[in-house]
């Protein structure tokens, strides 16, 4: 089974990282996520800055955040 993240989850997600004092307690276990957007993924590519960690993230999802960090 696969999932999309869409702009709706992406904002649900910010609201809920706001709760948080230290993004660094935050794991985003994207194991099912195989379909994102531009946006998602610089939103992704940021929380990771921000310290979140993400797992299972797809190959392919992994290395457009990389070639956008270019």
């Amino acid at each position: 089974m696969s999932f999309r993240i869409e702009k709706q989850a992406m904002a649900e997600l910010k609201r809920l990282f706001e709760c948080q004092t230290d993004y660094r307690d935050i794991v985003l276990d994207l194991k099912d996520v195989s379909v994102i957007d531009r946006e998602v993924m610089r939103f992704l590519a940021h929380c990771e800055v921000d310290g979140v960690k993400l797992e299972n993230c797809a190959p392919y999802i992994r290395e457009w955040m990389e070639r956008e960090k270019d």
